[in-house]
This record gives C-alpha cells, sequence and structure tokens, in this order.
C-alpha cells in the first residue's frame, strides 16, 4: 500500500472510531443545543474527524525506520528552511518551459498540495465553530507551525532524527489554504439536514425514528453497563485469587444478573422512577412517556411498562433468548403499527411518548388550545 493510500485509510478507520466513542455525547448535545439531530449537521462532524486524523496521517505516515543510518543519510532534513519562497529555486531544477510543464512541476504541486490539504480546516473553522477571518488564520497558522514543530523534532524526540523537512513555506500555504477555505465555507451549507427549523426550547413532533433512536441509546447503556459490570467482577476475582477462576463470574445465572438485569434495573427502572418517567436513551433525546393529559406517569404504569418492554427483553435475554427475540420482534411491530409509535410496553401500560419539553411550556399549553393540539398524546387528538 503506497504512502498516501496509507494516510487515507488511518484517517478513515481513526474518524470512525473517535465517532463511535463520541457519538453519544454528539447526540446528547445536538438535542440540548440544537433541539435535534441533523443528519447534514451529524455527517459534517463525521468529516471533520477524519479530516482532523488526515492531518496527522497525511503529515506523519508512512513511518521510516529511523536509526543512525538513516540520520547519516537524511542529514539534510535537520536543517530548517527558513526562506518562505525557497520552492521558486526548487521549481526550475526542473522543465518550466511551457504551462503544461509548469502544472507538472513536483515543486508547484507540493505547494499547492499543502494549500489544499489545509482549505477543509478553513471550511470546518468558519461553519462548525463560527470562528472570523483572523482566527481562522491564525488557528491554521498554529496548527501548520504545529505540524512542521512535530517533523523537526522527529515527532517530539520519539526518533533519533527528524525525518520530514522544516518548511516556512509550509507556514505560508497551510495559512493561504485555511483563508481560501473560510471563502469557501457557505459550500458547507448546501448539505441538507443542518438548519434548525424552530426555536431550541420548542417541542418537536415524536417520530418513530426518534423513538427507536431513543431505544437503541438504552440498548447500548445497558450493553455498556452490563460489560463494566463483568469486567469489574473479573477484576475482583483477579485481585483475591491472582487469576480469573471459571466460578463466579463464569457462573451463568451470576452473569446473567451482572450483564442484564441488574443494569437493565438501574438504568431503564430506576432512572425513570427517579425521575420524569424517561430513560437514559428518551432523556438524550428530549422524550419521556406521559399518561393521557400528558403528565408523568404513576411508578405502577412505569414498573409495568418496564416488565412489558425492556425489563421484559433482558429477563428473557439471561433466561431464555429465544423468548427475548418474540418480544423483541413483537414489540417493534407495536412500535410500527400503533399510534405515535406507543410499542407494546406503551399499549399495555397505557402510557405514550411525548417531547419532555412541553413541561418547560406548562403556562402556554393552558393557554394555546391549538399548540395543546398539536403537542399533547395521540390519544388527546380524538
Amino acid at each position: 500500500m503506497s504512502g498516501t493510500a496509507l494516510s487515507a485509510v488511518a484517517a478513515v478507520l481513526g474518524g470512525f472510531g473517535l465517532a463511535t466513542v463520541l457519538v453519544v455525547p454528539y447526540i446528547a448535545w445536538s438535542y440540548h443545543r440544537r433541539g435535534e439531530l441533523g443528519l447534514g449537521h451529524a455527517v459534517l462532524g463525521l468529516g471533520f474527524l477524519i479530516y482532523s486524523f488526515a492531518l496527522v496521517t497525511y503529515t506523519l505516515l508512512p513511518l521510516p525506520e529511523v536509526d543512525a543510518a538513516f540520520c547519516a543519510k537524511h542529514a539534510a532534513v535537520t536543517t530548517p528552511v527558513l526562506a518562505p519562497l525557497r520552492f521558486l529555486d526548487d521549481m526550475h531544477k526542473y522543465d518550466t518551459s511551457g504551462m503544461r510543464a509548469v502544472l507538472r512541476n513536483p515543486a508547484l504541486r507540493q505547494v499547492l498540495f499543502n494549500v489544499a490539504l489545509f482549505v477543509p480546516l478553513g471550511m470546518f473553522l468558519r461553519h462548525l465553530f463560527r470562528c472570523g477571518p483572523a482566527l481562522t488564520l491564525l488557528t491554521g497558522l498554529l496548527i501548520s507551525l504545529t505540524v512542521e514543530s512535530t517533523q523537526l523534532t522527529g515527532v517530539w524526540f520519539l526518533f533519533q532524527c527528524p525525518y520530514r523537512l522544516f518548511d516556512t513555506g509550509d507556514l505560508v500555504s497551510n495559512t493561504l489554504g485555511a483563508g481560501v477555505g473560510y471563502l469557501l465555507a457557505p459550500v458547507l451549507s448546501l448539505v441538507p439536514g443542518q438548519r434548525v427549523r424552530v426555536p431550541v426550547g420548542v417541542p418537536r413532533p415524536v417520530t418513530r425514528r426518534r423513538r427507536l433512536l431513543g431505544i437503541a441509546l438504552d440498548l447500548l447503556a445497558v450493553w455498556v453497563a452490563g460489560n463494566g459490570l463483568l469486567f469489574g467482577a473479573k477484576l475482583a476475582n483477579w485481585a483475591f485469587y491472582g487469576e480469573v477462576p471459571r466460578r463466579g463470574v463464569w457462573n451463568p445465572l451470576l452473569t446473567s444478573v451482572l450483564a442484564y438485569w441488574l443494569p437493565a434495573l438501574l438504568l431503564l427502572l430506576v432512572t425513570p422512577l427517579l425521575g420524569n418517567g424517561g430513560t437514559i436513551g428518551q432523556r438524550i433525546v428530549l422524550l419521556r412517556p406521559a399518561d393521557r393529559l400528558g403528565g408523568v406517569p404513576r411508578w405502577p404504569r412505569v414498573v409495568l411498562r418496564f416488565l412489558a418492554g425492556s425489563g421484559g427483553y433482558y429477563v428473557l435475554v439471561g433466561a431464555v433468548p429465544d423468548a427475548a427475540l418474540l418480544l423483541l420482534c413483537t414489540s417493534f411491530v407495536f412500535l410500527v403499527h400503533t399510534t405515535g409509535g406507543r410499542g407494546l410496553s406503551g399499549v399495555l401500560a397505557g402510557l405514550t411518548v411525548i417531547d419532555s419539553r412541553v413541561d418547560r411550556y406548562g403556562t402556554r399549553v393552558a393557554h394555546n388550545r391549538k399548540y395543546r393540539f398539536e403537542h399533547l398524546p395521540a390519544e388527546e387528538h380524538r
């Protein structure tokens, strides 16, 4: 694999890997800061992460085998280039007799590459972070200086000597690229799914896609907590016994308790009972269960919803996996075909799901019948 391809692959993998870690915080931030999850905004956020890794991979990879022989052979790299326009002299080392020859000139291509490499930075800084022209140029210069210093110091003295050249011309071309990106940033506004259609605090319609996102976040939360409890139990066994014995942690019943039942009980039942009735996933996407009048449900309905939905699923997963799959499929069918996407547990418990921001507009609901008609549970429409 060539160095360019290796850098691209590493940037994509790094960007997606970091996005996997940040996806839940991003969803929570987006709903609480923007009022909704815009797909276009999320795509641009992913693009920014991949680009950030690309800045690292394209300036550092491929890593050579740096030893005494390499340092002796590439001793010239240790001397910084302090003349920012030296690339003009380098261009004359190649054929410059015509326009085609100039465009193929390696020295010019390197300059153009350095400009193009920082164009996305300027676009992201202006569009996503609302940076002005001065801050965009300064940020581009500082990032370029960091990259060049990393190359000059041999990745901050991890290598015996530098393996790439510190060139002040790169500082100029990179900063210029950030400025060009600032001018081109309005192009990113054409990506759909970014614009917030209504004020942040105003409730949004409860769509099935939003409900499914909340459910997926609940499943993820239980999975992370369950694996954390299992890891903690294994670590405790290792601390007491010096190894992970087969008894205890590998006991099927204890595994079910730690991996499924306990995290589901804490996250999907105790948390709703102590709050407004919403689970972790529902709170992230600003949803909550409600009774027929739009109020916070009483604890018997919350418990019944838990047992008929996520609680029953996790109990069955730890005991009868096939039955758990059947319950999951049945719940999905109810979610798709019931009014308002209430789901099986919502039907049995007599609850629906509404936007949690309805609570903040209680006075407004009371004085605006049309607004109430649009945002109360579906049963109130009839």
